[in-house]
């Protein structure tokens, strides 16, 4: 059953953890302790008296656009569905909000998102995602576009493990669409193969009664299933099982997560939140703590695992110091709600819906006439 609290959680869960990551991303763990005491960061750096999001939360948007696009056009003409072709064609706008200035000289996008003007800002965009976007080729599985195996792939696509959550849609074709968005941009299974195993979690954990150790446990062995020939599978797989035994141990968290990398490639960035989201499992405060206090991708392990622990709690189990102050609170909800919601028009029906039609159709939506901007 789809519950909405809980898709609402997963993308304020990972917004507040790239917020709260953000502040210190680049940061050693010496500078982070002496900064923020002993604790490291637990509460958002706040700037204009909010707290800001990253790229990777720009990115997740952008995202969860792209796949309510695609699924329109299906239910409205058709044509379209479940095609990661559909994201890759908001990536696109998602790059123009990095290297231009509102309002955009050109005319609707693709994504509505793109009629956001909060969302012109560069907010330190991975050097992958910018490359291949710029370059206009967009990767597969089978015909990747690089050899990369940045954390870019999987820190955004949290948004297809929600709206396929009772769509009936076979989990192998769910953590396939994971990786072929991730693919999008990352070529190397590293890069991708992350994304597939995150789809299956969130999928798994936004369910009512789910089990989160469970949930890990069956992405990696559909990821063992749909991948069997890669090279690359058995590396990845130890490292998240090195995780979920790192997680039940009594340990330092630090120690744990020096084990484990430091979160700038795809598949450390995972083994990171999946340990900090099982070693914390239900108190979204620790999870996001640990997920960021430390010398790698803060704010990518912690978006990835508040999405986890935000759809484990759902948005009624983040505590406040994380919504209030959180820039684009509103919109993310809005965009979570859309997930939820989906596409109620239909090729053959009558039926209308003004705002969506205007989000997911004509693309106006949010869009600022002259007399506004005055």
């Amino acid at each position: 059953m789809r519950n909405l609290d809980r898709f609402r959680g997963c993308l304020i869960g990972g917004a507040a953890g790239d917020a709260l990551g953000y502040a210190v991303e680049f940061l050693r763990e010496g500078q982070i302790f002496r900064k923020y005491g002993e604790s490291g960061i637990t509460g958002y750096e706040l700037t204009g008296g909010i707290a800001q999001i990253s790229d990777d939360t720009q990115m997740t948007l952008f995202t969860a656009n792209g796949l309510m696009l695609g699924m329109t056009r299906g239910m409205t003409r058709g044509v379209g569905g479940p095609d990661p072709f559909y994201i890759g064609l908001c990536y696109r706008d998602w790059l123009k909000t990095q290297e231009s200035k509102y309002p955009p000289k050109e005319g609707p996008g693709y994504a509505w998102l793109g009629n956001i003007p909060e969302l012109y800002s560069p907010r330190a965009p991975g050097n992958t995602c910018l490359a291949a976007l710029r370059n206009g080729e967009t990767g597969s599985v089978e015909k990747p576009v690089n050899n990369s195996k940045g954390c870019g792939g999987v820190m955004r696509v949290a948004p297809i493990g929600l709206y396929f959550n009772d769509r009936g849609m076979d989990v192998r074709d769910i953590c396939r669409f994971g990786a072929e968005t991730a693919a999008l941009t990352h070529g190397h299974p590293h890069g991708w193969m992350p994304a597939a195993a995150l789809v299956q979690i969130i999928h798994e954990v936004s369910q009512d009664n789910a089990i989160l150790l469970d949930a890990v446990l069956h992405s990696l062995n559909t990821i063992d299933e749909i991948y069997p020939e890669s090279k690359e599978r058995n590396a990845f797989t130890n490292l998240i099982e090195k995780a979920i035994d790192l997680a039940s141990e009594d340990m330092d968290d630090l120690d744990a997560i020096h084990q484990l990398g430091e979160g700038w490639v795809g598949d450390e960035a995972l083994a990171i939140a999946v340990y900090c989201a099982l070693k914390y499992s239900g108190d979204i405060d620790k999870a996001l703590v640990a997920a960021v206090n430390h010398n790698g991708d803060s704010d990518s392990t912690g978006a990835i695992a508040g999405n986890i622990v935000g759809a484990q709690v759902g948005l009624s189990g983040i505590p406040a110091k994380y919504t209030e102050k959180l820039e684009l609170t509103d919109l993310i909800i809005e965009v979570a709600d859309d997930l939820w919601h989906d596409c109620r028009i239909s090729e053959y029906g009558g039926e209308h819906d003004p705002v969506w039609e205007q989000k997911y159709i004509e693309r106006t939506y949010g869009r600022k006439t002259d007399a506004d901007r005055s």
